[in-house]
């Protein structure tokens, strides 16, 4: 592979680069540089903003609306995004679901539902984990009974990230309890808006209710919302997950966040440590590394091979980056990470608090430093959600290694 980037790449990337600066709200970037927390109101602007452009799906083909770049081209787009403060892409619509209703929906299903998708105008949120399944997702028990053109749905999906924004939900359900465990899943699209479905936010050790359980107590749900065929659904998932796990690496995100690091470091006066840089050094050579990985899945994406074994590595090591980058920042700033009280941020206090000093980019007076801790404590779960790295290990080991 050729890491080297052709004059045509070159100048898409500064096309892009031109776009995102026009078009990304300040003060929307402003929050995701100090790590801030962001309003759905923020995240589906700049949504609308892409959905517009034709480029919020932007690695769809452009047989169903998308730009149709290559490989290389996404990368770049998603690069320029991250290193310019816009808000990642919420992925369970263009990025997750939309691909398997491309590949395995009808023709009627494709029109009904990525358009909506491609705008920005519809959330959609993620049903498979379950409280007594989480990385053994052949184990779900939510169930969906099949009487004349509806499904009855009855159970609980749980960790449903952003679900209280949902407003559409794809869904492992169990529709039959014949043969192995998998045979019996099917994938249904779900409306969150129908009777029976209720959302309780869980909340977590950051403060925030980022992810809640979301319930069914026989939801009505018509058979046409059924994608492919009865308990195929397993085959779908595992395609969906590929993807999940390519998008969990989120290279991008831990090249802007290691210069937020550097910044950080450099505030507090710990920059000049040499222990310590030493680690910056080891955290920017593993980015390096992944970022060659995600090359080579995208690469493999493109030439129709199955890439979901390397998908595996990819979440293994995205998610080990994600976890150290927010560790060093902590130790970067020592006790002036803790402070994080949402009422003081949202009115103002932290950053009063530095312009009462006058002290301008003074150590521990950055308003940035306030979030090092629930960042930290979020990120404890990175190597569990989609697929824990105890049992993406042993996928690789089997099929990888062999």
């Amino acid at each position: 592979m050729d890491l080297a980037f052709t004059a045509e790449e070159l100048e898409f990337r500064d096309e892009i680069r031109a776009w995102v600066k026009e078009n990304l709200p300040k003060e929307i970037s402003e929050k995701v540089h100090k790590a801030q927390r962001l309003t759905r109101d923020d995240q589906q602007r700049w949504a609308r903003i892409l959905g517009k452009k034709g480029w919020l799906g932007y690695g769809w083909p452009t047989q169903f609306g998308g730009p149709g770049w290559t490989a290389v081209q996404k990368h770049l787009f998603e690069e320029e995004c991250a290193m310019a403060g816009a808000p990642r892409i919420v992925p369970f619509g263009p990025v997750m679901v939309a691909p398997v209703i491309m590949a395995y929906g009808n023709q009627s299903q494709q029109e009904r539902f990525l358009p909506g998708i491609a705008s920005g105008e519809v959330w959609w949120s993620q049903g498979y984990s379950e409280p007594g399944a989480g990385s053994d997702l052949a184990s779900v028990r939510t169930k969906a009974e099949r009487v004349g053109d509806k499904y009855i749905v009855n159970g609980q999906k749980t960790w449903t990230t952003l679900g209280q924004h949902g407003e559409w939900m794809f869904n492992l359900v169990r529709t039959s309890n014949e043969g192995k465990p998998q045979t019996g899943i099917s994938f249904l699209l779900i409306d969150m808006k129908s009777p029976g479905v209720s959302v309780r936010p869980i909340k977590l050790l950051d403060g925030e209710c980022e992810v809640n359980d979301v319930f069914f107590d026989n939801v009505e749900v018509p058979a046409e919302n059924l994608i492919g065929e009865e308990n195929k659904g397993w085959t779908y998932a595992k395609h969906l997950l590929s993807h999940e796990r390519t998008n969990i690496a989120d290279v991008n995100r831990a090249k802007r966040e290691l210069e937020r690091l550097k910044r950080i470091a450099k505030t507090e006066g710990v920059y000049d440590d040499l222990r310590f840089r030493d680690q910056i050094a080891l955290l920017e050579v593993d980015i390096v590394a992944l970022e060659m990985l995600v090359l080579r899945v995208l690469s493999a994406e493109k030439s129709g091979r199955n890439a979901l074994d390397i998908a595996g590595l990819l979440k293994i090591k995205g998610s080990e980056i994600q976890q150290r980058y927010t560790e060093l920042m902590m130790l970067a700033a020592g006790p002036y990470s803790l402070p994080y009280i949402f009422e003081a941020m949202d009115a103002g206090w932290q950053g009063d608090q530095a312009a009462a000093a006058g002290l301008q980019g003074f150590p521990g007076g950055d308003v940035a430093n306030a979030t090092l801790a629930p960042s930290y404590f979020n990120y404890r779960k990175t190597t569990i959600y989609g697929g824990s790295n105890e049992v993406q290990r042993n996928i690789v080991a089997q099929t990888v290694l062999g």
